[in-house]
């Protein structure tokens, strides 16, 4: 038997930044979610920036100008948490 499998890519409908989480609705009817902490430069943004978000590539990820970050769907469902960049004596040459 040949099953054909018909999947969407997810797309984001709306999202919400709470003090704890990024809340994502998805087209399909599914919400999913993020701890804040998965992001250190939201996590460590004012509230104003955190709130102030564009929703990119017609609901595949979510921007935030202000602090300029983004988060895709993909990675909140099968990404880890972004890492926090090392600054080197180097890189402040």
């Amino acid at each position: 038997m040949n099953t054909v499998l018909n999947v969407a890519e997810p797309r984001l409908l709306d999202v919400q930044i709470t003090a704890d989480e990024i809340i994502a609705h998805l087209l399909d009817g599914r919400t999913i979610s993020v701890p804040l902490l998965w992001s250190w430069r939201l996590s460590e943004a004012t509230e104003a920036q955190q709130q102030h978000y564009e929703i990119l590539g017609g609901g595949q990820g979510i921007h935030w100008p202000e602090i300029d970050e983004d988060i895709s769907v993909e990675g909140m469902l099968h990404g880890p948490p972004a890492k926090r960049l090392r600054h080197t004596a180097r890189q402040a040459a």
